[in-house]
């Protein structure tokens, strides 16, 4: 690399896909337990096209692991991870449990999530502890019968209870929490390791540095979603070094001449990233493209996802993937299934790139997937450029 505070924006979009684990063979070392240790957290949501997005993620960095293979790495007896919130709902390693002490204390002096805590959440304690683990299925419901929101007095007990760290999932059944006395999942050792907030805010700036490479400070933020007084204390860590990144400047990403405009793990930036790229579909909660705005400074790709549109202005799809080849996101998928069928309802090349060129590694990523899933064909319905139809439905 030119200087290790100096950086063309090609140098850090390396530097990126290596941390993310989306360069080189040595990625896929130590399987999906690995894979998350190197993110720091794998968002969790309920939509379910081609596979859940947790799933997505493994399969973009480690190829056609099983997908119970991926269930079992994440929730598994003993836990080796737990669920709560980082950048999202997100599944974290279990040894990571200490440092979310600064957000279950303030849930815990808020008491409030979205809706009343309600006053029978200590029965549902006593409950958990005596006849533990359960689902909500198991105290009522989750639900009044109204719309989603509209949860039942029990499931806005478990949640808070897992927000202020009485409670932990730790395992799904049928996509359904199981929930359980935080005592009897995480680890003595880790469960007694009681942090302030600074010590907190510094171990997750570590752990979102490495994971994001390089990054710059809305980044960060973004990764753990920090606010108010927690923000400004991730602000100290980084000037202060304590946070255990250095300042890098990055060319063409924002900032004032002559000033450090970002921040880097200073182990990512130890040696050249080598490898092969993968070419994959990526989730669209994948933390290589959580922050939209980051997207578009690493990659020069503009990207929403739809599914929140109403249909009649969709531009791309319901679900639409970026496809990752090259180091660089070339193109887009809205993808579904048809009996043993994958079917791009709709694919678009970047603008400006050739199809000659991108052709191979847009097939390659959709009969990969397809394979992935147990498909054994593919079907593209519409393309942009239309030519690349015959290219890519045929094995």
């Amino acid at each position: 690399m030119t200087n290790l505070t100096d950086l063309t924006a090609d140098e850090a979009r390396r530097v990126i896909l290596r941390s993310q684990g989306l360069i080189g063979a040595d990625a896929r070392k130590g399987g999906v337990h690995a894979m998350l240790r190197r993110l720091g957290a794998v968002q969790l949501d309920t939509i379910s096209v081609l596979a859940r997005s947790h799933e997505l993620v493994a399969y973009a960095r480690l190829g056609a692991v099983g997908r119970p293979k991926v269930e079992r790495a994440y929730w598994h007896n003993p836990a080796q991870s737990f669920e709560y919130w980082c950048h999202a709902a997100c599944i974290l390693p279990i040894e990571h449990w200490p440092l979310y002490s600064f957000r279950r204390r303030a849930y815990r002096n808020r008491r409030y999530r979205w809706h009343e805590v309600p006053d029978s959440v200590d029965k549902l304690l006593d409950q958990v502890r005596e006849s533990g683990p359960l689902r909500t299925s198991d105290v009522g419901g989750a639900k009044n019968g109204g719309p989603w929101w509209d949860w039942s007095d029990s499931k806005i007990g478990l949640e808070w209870l897992l927000d202020i760290g009485e409670l932990v999932c730790s395992r799904r059944v049928g996509w359904r929490r199981v929930y359980d006395l935080a005592e009897r999942v995480v680890p003595a050792d880790v469960l007694a390791d009681d942090l302030s907030d600074e010590e907190c805010i510094v171990r997750l700036a570590r752990i979102a540095g490495r994971s994001l490479g390089v990054a710059n400070r809305t980044d960060l933020i973004d990764f753990l979603r920090l606010k108010g007084r927690y923000a400004e204390i991730l602000d100290e860590l980084l000037l202060s070094g304590a946070a255990g990144l250095v300042p890098v400047t990055v060319s063409g990403w924002p900032g004032k001449k002559g000033q450090a405009n970002a921040w880097a793990d200073p182990a990512a930036l130890e040696s050249e990233p080598r490898g092969r790229h993968r070419t994959t579909l990526l989730s669209p909660f994948d933390s290589l493209i959580w922050h939209r705005g980051r997207t578009e400074r690493v990659f020069g790709f503009k990207y929403q996802l739809e599914l929140y549109v109403p249909r009649h202005k969709r531009v791309h799809g319901y679900f639409t993937m970026p496809v990752l080849a090259g180091g660089r996101l070339i193109g887009r998928v809205d993808p579904a299934r048809d009996g043993s069928t994958l079917v791009a309802r709709q694919l678009s090349l970047e603008p400006g790139l050739s199809t000659a060129k991108w052709a191979d590694a847009l097939h390659e990523a959709l009969w990969s997937a397809a394979e992935w899933v147990g498909c054994d064909t593919v079907r593209v319905e519409r393309a942009d450029p239309p030519e690349l139809l015959p290219m890519l439905s045929a094995p």
